[in-house]
């Protein structure tokens, strides 16, 4: 017999929330901020619309379905099952933070804050959600990007995989893709055509790149190396291009380097003197409902 679907309710904490766990109550909070000037009620405002939100899509799962929640802070220790539908109730960000930790499990975007937040990812209101889960809908593939070390370290990606520095010291390493050179620079990034919309877009547009950024669908990948610095011993001619399933861009490092996805720098890869890091189209994709 097989388990009835079980819908994972997906959440960030609000910043009034944050907030007051760090004052310890909310009149320390209020206190806080009307000494800069500010006051709680954008806050509450806010933290109103998020907690109705996930209300009304507690509400819309259906009776029979097993049903669990889940903040952004967890996600790298929650364990999901085949069976699982997520429901993203936040920012488009959100959406990207649980992708990298999923296997091919639907995911509905849900938009708390339309007059906030633009919906690229989160794509549905509240009032939209039951529909969505009781009806035949179309599924979107989104390429993810992936990245593994020589010795089995493996992470995937909606949006981009960074590889740099720890701290702000320069990254040192020898990139593939398929020319070869010695780099020292701030970092590496390599997006997918979702991530082509964010942080690899900032650094296309600011080098006046004529790179064709990759669709959100395309088993394509683009990347660019950030300030590479030219030296004797280290070269700026190859810093950004394309990446088509299956090729690989290569790096091997000579400094210490972390890798993380989708700006979770608390999930990383960690890269010594001498290992090998390859990056790729991942084999798994978001399957981003609606």
């Amino acid at each position: 017999m097989s388990l009835p679907p079980r819908a994972v309710v997906v959440h960030r904490a609000t910043e009034l929330t944050e907030l007051i766990a760090r004052h310890g109550t909310r009149q320390q909070a209020g206190f806080f901020l009307a000494g800069r000037g500010r006051s709680l009620a954008e806050l509450d405002e806010r933290h109103t619309s998020q907690q109705a939100a996930l209300a009304a899509v507690s509400a819309a799962i259906p009776l029979d379905w097993r049903r669990a929640v889940a903040e952004r802070s967890d996600l790298d220790r929650f364990v999901f099952g085949p069976e699982d539908v997520v429901i993203a109730v936040g920012q488009d960000g959100l959406v990207a933070n649980v992708a990298k930790y999923l296997d091919g499990q639907p995911v509905l975007g849900v938009n708390p804050e339309p007059a906030r937040n633009p919906g690229v990812l989160v794509r549905h209101a509240p009032s939209d959600v039951p529909k969505l889960l009781t009806a035949t809908t179309s599924v979107e593939a989104r390429t993810m990007v992936a990245a593994s070390t020589d010795d089995g370290q493996r992470l995937v990606a909606l949006n981009e995989v960074y590889v740099g520095h720890r701290t702000h010291q320069s990254a040192r390493y020898t990139i593939s893709a398929p020319h070869t050179e010695r780099q020292s620079s701030s970092g590496l990034l390599v997006g997918t055509g979702t991530g082509a919309t964010g942080w690899c877009r900032s650094a296309w547009q600011e080098r006046h790149s004529s790179l064709p950024l990759p669709s959100a669908t395309m088993p394509t990948l683009c990347w660019f190396v950030r300030e590479a610095w030219p030296s004797p011993a280290t070269g700026t001619s190859y810093t950004e291009g394309l990446l088509t399933a299956p090729e690989t861009l290569t790096l091997s490092a000579e400094s210490d380097l972390v890798v993380f996805g989708d700006g979770i720098e608390s999930d990383t890869l960690t890269l010594t003197w001498g290992q090998r890091l390859d990056l790729t189209v991942a084999e798994v994709h978001l399957n981003l409902i609606g």
